[in-house]
């Protein structure tokens, strides 16, 4: 609850972009479309929605965003690489230590919880996670 909810200087939507990011890396259907949903709440935006699910570098996003993006998917998928450049980066753009943190904060959690459905076969509800409260 305090990764994704509590002050940050990363915004909610932010944080969901991450989380939906981080589950298309790991092919978990469940949290990709609840998040996506949720991330929804602060775009209104199906078709750019739908572009983060299947190229997140071919979507119209901000430079921090695309760059917490690439942060989430080379964390993701090949967590051994450095990601110095990344960081780099995001500094250059104005985001402090603290945004890095708590998006890094982010990314391991859903890498935590992806494991955790994905592990227990965890399936979409039968409204295909839609009509949610975000």
């Amino acid at each position: 609850m305090t990764i994704m909810f509590l002050k940050s200087p990363l915004s909610r939507a932010q944080r969901e972009m991450i989380a939906v990011v981080v589950s298309v890396a790991n092919s978990c259907l469940y949290c990709q479309t609840h998040h996506a949903e949720a991330l929804n709440h602060y775009w209104k935006d199906d078709s750019k929605i739908s572009q983060l699910k299947r190229d997140y570098s071919k979507t119209e996003l901000s430079d921090i965003d695309l760059n917490l993006c690439e942060l989430a998917w080379q964390l993701t998928r090949i967590p051994s690489v450095t990601t110095e450049k990344i960081i780099s980066k995001l500094k250059e753009l104005g985001l402090e230590d603290r945004g890095i943190l708590d998006a890094t904060l982010v990314i391991s959690y859903f890498n935590f919880v992806n494991r955790m459905v994905l592990g227990l076969g965890v399936h979409l509800e039968k409204d295909k996670g839609t009509g949610y409260k975000y």
